[in-house]
């Protein structure tokens, strides 16, 4: 029997790990946008997506960088997702030439908010999870529906008990 709740099935991420996976997503999108291979800017969804939107941009030298904020998360119980602030529409009209970057796609919920303000955008997570998926058209690691993924931000150092206890 297991006592364990979902969410301890986790799987850390350091900033360490955070900024070489959000390197190699850079790497993955160099030279795929559509103007030349370029991308006019980058659209991070706040708050998860702005550290990896971040590395994002500066590995493509993307100058131009706005935010979408999506509430679907209270801690972790998962909401029906809203646009709390889009970006400025005159900038990305309907995504056309936009690189939208967030940490994860877990359900898929919040993307398809965002999708249908951007629908021609370029959709890009570090992390994926199968029933998310196929929101995102590109990503480095995926890891099961099961797993919870701690973020750097979400983290402070201390012991934590082995998976399989003692």
């Amino acid at each position: 029997m297991n006592d364990r709740l979902p969410h301890e099935k986790g799987f850390h991420v350091s900033w360490d790990q955070l900024h070489r996976d959000a390197r190699a997503l850079a790497w993955r999108l160099d030279g795929k946008g559509p103007d030349e291979g370029a991308w006019k800017a980058v659209v991070a969804i706040t708050r998860g997506g702005m550290a990896p939107a971040m590395i994002v941009a500066r590995e493509l030298d993307i100058r131009t960088v706005d935010t979408i904020s999506v509430k679907s998360y209270n801690h972790q119980e998962q909401s029906e997702p809203r646009v709390i602030k889009s970006p400025d529409m005159d900038l990305v009209g309907d995504g056309t030439g936009v690189l939208i970057v967030d940490d994860l796609v877990d359900t898929g919920r919040t993307l398809e908010v965002v999708r249908a303000v951007m629908p021609k955008a370029h959709v890009a997570t570090i992390y994926a999870k199968p029933q998310g998926r196929e929101q995102v058209h590109s990503f480095i690691t995926e890891v099961s529906q099961d797993t919870w993924i701690f973020f750097p931000w979400d983290m402070a150092l201390q012991y934590v008990e082995p998976y399989r206890g003692t």
